[in-house]
């Protein structure tokens, strides 16, 4: 097992939910910390965890991130961070499922993420770099995140899917 350090310059924390029924709207996650522990080409038994630091979301439009940040939402003044701490990772055909306890404005439930190697290499200064993708969903409202706005022609304002994806690059340690 290797300790990774994640390159935050070539990495990625976004998401996005329906807005109105008909769009979907993106975000990211621009402050976090990891710690990775693995065999990149085997991840099983690997050591995963995440701190997102919850007032650095950016959908592009500071009125909503104000929003977003309030007790409507996150609350971020009172849950500051986000955390994921990985409990499991399996093998299936080519990729992986990752499952761990997923923290939002202290409410855990078991998440599970699809995990894809997208390989290594090497960058401009001789390092190894290895890479993955990490996708998945969570129900916001079962982490609290309730608020919503009924429609006039039907449907509500926000969808309670959250999709949830990490483009991740990291180096060892």
């Amino acid at each position: 097992m290797k300790k990774w350090t994640i390159d935050a310059t070539h990495s990625e924390i976004s998401f996005s939910v329906k807005h109105m029924m008909i769009s979907n709207i993106k975000g990211s996650f621009t402050s976090y910390e990891a710690n990775v522990e693995a065999n990149e080409e085997n991840l099983q038994g690997a050591s995963i965890d995440f701190k997102i630091d919850v007032a650095s979301i950016n959908t592009n439009n500071s009125d909503r991130d104000q929003h977003l940040l309030s007790a409507d939402f996150f609350n971020a003044e009172q849950f500051p961070h986000i955390t994921f701490t990985a409990n499991d990772i399996v093998k299936k055909d080519n990729d992986y499922e990752l499952t761990g306890d997923f923290t939002m404005k202290n409410i855990t439930r078991p998440t599970t993420f699809k995990v894809a190697y997208g390989g290594k290499g090497t960058n401009l200064w001789g390092n190894e770099i290895v890479a993955f993708t990490v996708a998945g969903k969570i129900n916001r409202q079962d982490f609290g995140l309730t608020w919503n706005q009924a429609l006039e022609a039907g449907g509500v304002m926000v969808g309670e899917d959250i999709k949830i994806t990490l483009e991740l690059q990291g180096t060892p340690a």
